[in-house]
């Protein structure tokens, strides 16, 4: 079974059903079988900025959507004993992602959807140019 986690600020309309939908079946279609869990985070532009300049040495940078696999994380973190697959960690930044998908002409969902099948590819590995 996979296991889709999502965390989000009170005032973050995400459709979440929709996301755990679309990340069951991109990981199921590239052959994750086995018990697993991957974590979506949506933060603002001021907790982007600190992710970028944590973990990327990035100063002053919004990021739309981030992803780590779960090797590539500093500060790894500490799971109980178990036989889960530990995917990683996608973490979307809310206000860029609507002001993209109004920039695009595109629905709030179709963008999210489309950063977290990006991300979940990162994930598994497959990297674009």
């Amino acid at each position: 079974m996979i296991r889709v986690y999502i965390k989000k600020g009170a005032n973050y309309s995400i459709g979440s059903p929709k996301i755990k939908e679309s990340l069951k079946k991109i990981f199921t279609n590239h052959g994750i079988v086995s018990d697993s869990d991957v974590y979506v985070s949506f933060v603002g532009e001021k907790e982007m900025k600190d992710v970028a300049r944590k973990y990327l040495k990035e100063s002053n940078v919004i990021h739309n959507v981030l992803s780590f696999p779960e090797g590539e994380i500093r500060n790894k973190f500490i799971y109980p004993e178990s036989d889960i697959l530990h995917l990683g960690e996608i973490i979307l930044c809310y206000p860029k992602l609507v002001e993209e998908a109004k920039n695009e002409g595109k629905l709030i969902d179709d963008k999210i959807i489309e950063l977290v099948e990006h991300a979940a590819l990162h994930l598994l590995g497959i990297h674009h140019e």
